[in-house]
């Protein structure tokens, strides 16, 4: 059976199924509705919820709990996220595992409470300091959101890692039918975690410090050995090109939506095209696109920014075939026609 949901209060619901025990949150918009959703609900759950002072405090308070053992989750939406890129840095050098949620708003800076895509760097390149990446799942609907808040919840205990989740606004309070799928939790080995030894085990220490050189680069050199595995079993995208497809139209999130009504109306005039959606962001499906149909000869990246997942698919092309680009801003979501009559004009020859 099928409910009505809006996407926010899916991830909610969805993190408490999964196993959250702790919600660590701040206000601000389009991301409300889920501190709002688990003050409900954390209680009957068995669950801990805290609005902290500030979302500093909010990610400081997840980095106690994961250390703890606990699966703990943070939400928030843009600059929020940027405030907690120190935290996130610090649980990324300690190796713990969490989930973060970015509903996404434009900017940059305070920006509005409209959705948008600016956020990929700040996702997919470590916005905090030092060398690490977070893996990072982007849902297109309110049914993908759902599932893959389990998945990032197993991603994160099976790797010891935090996980991002990055959505838009839209999706954010979009409602949609979704059957509430519960997934089994991944079984993993927590005896790294400070819970209290009663003497029973040596004592556990959890830092990203070290004043030692060599022993703060074996430490990135073990993290880089785990992202290694993520690339190799954690990679998710959705590649709708066929042989005979003149252009593959790269996009994300639900804004792939709006390119797969582009691509009907598209094979309405006699133009082929197809969608390659990447599900994980980091990491990023880059060997698909040497292995596109013949028929391919033009890609377009159409994304909510000034073009940042363009430089990733430029990466993933590595000059083999001419990569353009589309995009909007500030709030700002094309319209299917925008994008049918950029590939036109690829089609035709223009730039």
């Amino acid at each position: 059976m099928k409910v009505l949901m809006k996407g926010n209060d899916a991830v909610s619901e969805a993190a408490i199924q999964a196993g959250c025990k702790a919600f660590f949150g701040y206000p601000i918009t389009p991301q409300n509705e889920i501190p709002e959703y688990f003050s409900r609900k954390m209680e009957a759950a068995g669950g801990v919820f805290v609005q902290a002072e500030s979302e500093v405090a909010a990610i400081n308070m997840v980095y106690g709990a994961a250390a703890a053992g606990i699966r703990c989750m943070t939400t928030s939406s843009s600059p929020g996220i940027a405030l907690k890129q120190e935290g996130i840095s610090y649980i990324c050098g300690s190796n713990l595992p969490c989930v973060i949620v970015n509903v996404a708003r434009c900017g940059p800076g305070l920006g509005g409470i409209l959705p948008a895509q600016s956020d990929y760097f700040q996702a997919t390149r470590g916005g905090g300091n030092g060398d690490y990446y977070t893996p990072v799942f982007a849902p297109s609907t309110v049914q993908e959101a759902w599932d893959l808040v389990f998945h990032a919840f197993n991603v994160a205990d099976k790797y010891r890692t935090p996980v991002m989740i990055l959505m838009e606004g839209l999706l954010g309070q979009m409602m949609e039918p979704l059957e509430m799928k519960v997934s089994p939790p991944v079984q993993v080995d927590k005896s790294w975690c400070v819970n209290g030894n009663s003497g029973k085990r040596p004592r556990n220490t959890i830092t990203s410090l070290s004043l030692y050189a060599e022993v703060l680069e074996q430490m990135n050199i073990d993290r880089f050995k785990v992202y290694e595995e993520i690339k190799k079993n954690e990679t998710k995208v959705e590649n709708g090109v066929k042989d005979g497809d003149t252009v593959a139209i790269v996009a994300y999130g639900s804004p792939a939506r709006i390119v797969s009504n582009a691509i009907e109306e598209l094979a309405a005039d006699g133009i082929k095209a197809g969608l390659i959606r990447p599900i994980s962001l980091w990491p990023y499906p880059y060997d698909l696109f040497q292995n596109l149909p013949g028929s391919v000869k033009h890609i377009l990246v159409a994304e909510l920014s000034m073009g940042q997942m363009v430089e990733d698919v430029r990466l993933g092309v590595e000059g083999k075939y001419p990569v353009h680009f589309y995009g909007r801003s500030g709030g700002s979501i094309f319209e299917p026609s925008e994008i049918t009559a950029k590939v036109k004009e690829i089609v035709k020859g223009g730039k």
